[in-house]
C-alpha cells in the first residue's frame, strides 16, 4: 500500500506546480530559473530542491498530466459506439475545449513548452500526441465512409480542427463573457459546419 502523503506536502507541491506553470507560460520554460521560482514562492532555493528535483520535473508533470486528461475526455466523449459519427466528433471537440479551459496556463505550457522535454520523455510525448490526433482522424474517416461527414483528406481535416481548437488558450480568460460550455458549443458548431455532409 502506498503511504498517504500529508496534506501540507501535497499542498506545497501543488503550489509549486501552479506557480511554475504560470512562469513557464509568461516567460517560457527556458527563461524560467529555479531561483526565480523559489523567489516567487517565498522559498530559499535549497528548500525548493527538497520538494522537486528540477523544473523539468514540473514540465513533465504538466505535459503528461494534460495528455492523460485529453485521452480520458476523448474516451468518454466517444464511449457510445452506436452514436452517429458526427455526434461523437462534436462531443470529442467539446471535450477537448473543456480540458483546454480547465487551466489555460497549463494548456499553453502543454501546447508550446513540450519541446523542452528531454529524451526519452520527448519522444514518448510526441507518440501520445500522434495517437490522440489519430483518434480524431479515425472519427472523421469513419464519418466520411458513412456519409455523415465530407472531406477529401481526413488527416488534413483532423489537423486543421485541432489547430483551430489549440489557439484557444491564447485568448481564453476565465472571467470572459463566454463560459467554457458556450465556447465548446460554438467552436464545435463552426468547425463541424465545414465537414458535415448536408445532403
Amino acid at each position: 500500500m502506498t503511504p498517504e502523503i500529508p496534506a501540507p506536502v501535497r499542498s506545497r507541491k501543488a503550489q509549486i506546480d501552479h506557480t511554475a506553470t504560470a512562469l513557464f507560460r509568461a516567460r517560457g520554460f527556458a527563461a524560467t530559473s529555479m531561483r526565480e521560482l523559489a523567489t516567487k514562492l517565498g522559498l530559499e532555493a535549497g528548500s525548493l530542491y527538497s520538494h522537486i528535483k528540477s523544473k523539468e520535473e514540473i514540465l513533465h508533470r504538466v505535459c503528461f498530466g494534460l495528455a492523460e486528461a485529453f485521452f480520458s475526455a476523448f474516451a468518454e466523449a466517444t464511449a457510445n459506439a452506436q452514436a452517429p459519427l458526427a455526434t461523437q466528433l462534436r462531443q470529442a471537440i467539446e471535450a477537448h475545449v473543456r480540458v483546454l479551459t480547465q487551466d489555460s496556463a497549463a494548456s499553453a505550457v502543454f501546447l508550446h513548452e513540450w519541446r523542452h522535454l528531454s529524451e526519452p520523455a520527448r519522444t514518448e510525448f510526441l507518440a501520445l500526441r500522434d495517437r490522440y490526433e489519430a483518434g480524431f482522424r479515425t472519427l472523421i474517416t469513419r464519418g466520411t465512409a458513412t456519409g455523415e461527414l465530407h472531406t477529401p483528406d481526413a488527416a488534413f481535416a483532423a489537423l486543421t480542427l485541432l489547430a483551430s481548437l489549440n489557439w484557444l488558450p491564447s485568448w481564453y480568460r476565465p472571467d470572459g463573457k463566454l463560459a467554457p460550455e458556450d465556447i465548446a458549443h460554438r467552436l464545435a458548431e463552426q468547425l463541424l459546419n465545414g465537414i458535415r455532409n448536408s445532403q
